[in-house]
């Protein structure tokens, strides 16, 4: 509990430092763009001073030096009267602090006045600015005055030194360069008045800056963990209960368990199942079904243990895990019992029966995937059986790696022609004669051998690989009868069709085009369909079984007694045989209660004008008792087993003249 409360605060002392390393980081952008306007500003500062200082050279040299100036050039140096109004004119400018130095210069850079006697009648070097100034040019540089190298005396204040062309004379031409130095300390206290304003402002609006784009960013980075948070949620939750979804039921499978090897109480890993929940969504629309799953979901939520886990694994499939639990198929069947409870959507009050499997484990490094796909198998029969709940055991799975890999070869099987057929004899009691015979498919394996059905038709019948299979024992039936008919017996042959062929609008239309390919007349082929077949999709089944039954195709029921055919319904369907399931026959002489059902269903196949068929007949006495019960036909070891084609030709022979009815079994 404490680890549960530390989490929180330790999350909260990890974001704090995200944000400080963030504010810390955020913030050194920003100071560089301060450094870097400063840069900026501090130079646009000293071009203006720059400037400034030019803009004073120029007035000192256009008002006052050029006016003075005789219009000759400066070469030969100044005149007498000149040079008094000059040291005039300098007194005032330098007494007065205006201006620092001035010189004047001949345009061949040399030195012919000096305020202050310095470097008078030098000439500048080749590169120097007075020559530059001589061909027309103003140079301007921050300097100190003293600092270049024909200069004398320590250094002085900060200056503007300006070297600009003078001009005078009438034409103007130019005649000399002026070399003046001005003060630049009332220069640089106006730009650094204005400079210290504008860094104040700068950093107002850096700081400014720096407060938008931290509130802008911690807005944003609420809204990325808020929509972080969404969506770690839904990537471990179901969008529309809001259940653990199957990523987070692995897990949570994979710790229960871990605790389960410590505690030694087993786990039980269920899936629930909604039967016929696609009728909801198909006559109320998807809304009610999702409004159905919420309740649903809420309702198995509020009846779990703390501890427990329901999941939404997707559709109508929900998943549990049950831990320390001592019986779980109680606790699964009070459970069935809530969920079947009524739920109003709409204003409808409408129930769902759950179907439920289970797998008890106790292993910590059990695959919880294939544990998932056990309880999966379970809950499959379940619904099959309308048991309800039942738990997963091996013998119960037909759906182990090695029956995958079956299936995935029973289709090279049939194109390589691995099928055979086998057939057993239809015996009519009353006169021991052989009416009919059912075709039994095996698959000679080449490596596995012979196998019989139960091997890989259920796999079939999960694919559409069924109706391959089916077309070919409907076709191979056919030609081998055929074969039997034009060498003189004449019998009607059973073939067994799954669902998924019923299922097929134009299943009908099929077996009619494969009786006309064999050349076999349509009475001549019974339909063999299971109880539950039929159930899937009544009104489909009674179409396919409606149009073989006028093209003079019989129907047998098979299995009778297993399924849960209403007789109203039994009575609406073209069927002209109910063939009562081995399940009652086998030990009727040992069970009364199955010999009076047995009883019941011959007494009621004949009330309904259909013949019946026991099979699963393998003594004598179940054959005496049918006969008197008035059973029209027998099946079963005790008359033959199942045998290939050519062993059937031999025992229909060794049967001698009763071997065959002869004609076609005119009530069938």
């Amino acid at each position: 509990m404490t680890g549960q409360m530390d989490r929180p605060s330790a999350a909260r002392r990890s974001t704090a430092r995200l944000f400080g390393v963030y504010a810390a980081v955020t913030i050194v952008p920003v100071l560089i763009l301060g450094v870097v306007l400063a840069v900026t500003f501090r130079n646009d500062a000293n071009r203006r001073g720059l400037a400034e200082g030019r803009s004073e050279a120029a007035l000192i040299a256009q008002t006052a030096v050029e006016p003075r100036l005789n219009g000759l050039p400066l070469r030969a140096g100044l005149t007498s009267a000149e040079n008094t109004d000059m040291k005039r004119l300098v007194a005032l400018a330098v007494g007065g602090h205006d201006v620092l130095r001035l010189r004047l210069r001949g345009l061949d850079g040399r030195v012919v006045f000096s305020d202050d006697g310095s470097g008078f009648g030098e000439k500048g070097d080749d590169d120097d600015e007075a020559l530059d100034a001589a061909h027309g040019a103003v140079v301007a540089r921050l300097t100190r005055l003293n600092s270049d190298g024909s200069d004398t005396g320590a250094q002085g204040v900060s200056a503007v030194e300006v070297y600009r062309p003078l001009r005078a004379g009438s034409p103007s031409r130019q005649v000399g360069v002026l070399e003046i130095y001005l003060p630049y300390a009332p220069i640089a206290h106006d730009v650094d008045s204005g400079l210290h304003r504008l860094y104040l402002d700068l950093g107002i609006g850096l700081l400014a800056l720096y407060a938008l784009l931290f509130s802008i960013t911690a807005s944003v980075s609420r809204r990325l963990r808020r929509e972080a948070a969404i969506n770690a949620f839904l990537a471990q939750h179901d969008t529309l209960t809001e259940l653990p979804n199957r990523v987070q039921f692995l897990s949570r499978a994979k710790a229960a368990l871990a605790r389960a090897e410590r505690s030694g109480q087993p786990v039980a890993i269920a899936i629930i199942d909604l039967d016929h929940f696609k009728d909801i969504n198909d006559t109320l629309g998807h809304g009610s079904g999702d409004q159905l799953l919420t309740e649903l979901a809420r309702r198995i939520s509020a009846n779990m243990r703390p501890g427990d886990t329901v999941a939404r694994l997707g559709g109508d499939e929900f998943a549990l895990i049950l831990c320390d639990v001592s019986d779980a198929e109680q606790a699964l069947f009070r459970l069935r019992s809530v969920i079947a409870g009524e739920v109003e959507v709409r204003g409808l009050s409408l129930a769902v029966t759950p179907s439920i499997g289970f797998e008890l484990v106790t292993e910590p490094d059990a695959d919880v995937d294939i544990l998932l796909q056990h309880a999966e198998v379970a809950m499959y029969l379940a619904k099959e059986h309308h048991s309800g709940v039942v738990r997963y055991a091996p013998e119960l799975d037909h759906f182990d790696p090695t029956n995958l890999s079956l299936a995935g070869e029973l289709r090279r099987g049939i194109d390589a022609g691995e099928l055979v057929l086998h057939y057993q004899p239809q015996s009519v009691i009353a006169r021991d004669e052989i009416e009919a015979v059912e075709a039994l498919v095996r698959w000679q394996h080449p490596s596995r051998g012979l196998l019989s059905p139960d091997r890989f038709l259920p796999l079939a019948e999960q694919t559409d690989l069924i109706d391959t299979l089916t077309d070919w024992v409907l076709r191979a039936a056919l030609a081998e009868i055929r074969g039997l008919r034009e060498a003189g017996t004449d019998v009607a042959v059973a073939v067994n069709v799954s669902a998924r062929n019923i299922a097929h609008a134009d299943f009908a239309e099929q077996v009619i085009r494969a009786l006309r390919d064999a050349d076999v007349p349509p009475d001549r082929l019974i339909v063999e369909v299971t109880e539950t077949a039929l159930l899937i999709d009544p009104e489909q089944a009674a179409r396919v079984l409606a149009e073989l039954a006028d093209a003079g195709v019989k129907i047998s029921l098979d299995d009778f007694g297993r399924g849960q055919t209403s007789l109203g319904y039994l009575s609406a369907l073209p069927v002209h045989e109910l063939k009562i399931d081995r399940s009652l026959v086998s030990d009727m002489c040992q069970n009364p209660a199955h010999a009076a059902i047995v009883r019941s269903m011959i007494e009621l196949g004949h009330n309904l004008s259909m013949r019946v068929v026991a099979e699963g007949i393998e003594t004598e006495d179940v054959l005496a008792d049918l006969g008197e019960y008035g059973c029209d036909l027998a099946q079963g070891y005790l008359l033959a087993r199942p045998m290939t084609l050519a062993q059937l030709e031999q025992w229909l022979t060794d049967r001698g003249p009763r071997r065959v009815a002869g004609t076609p079994p005119s009530s069938l």
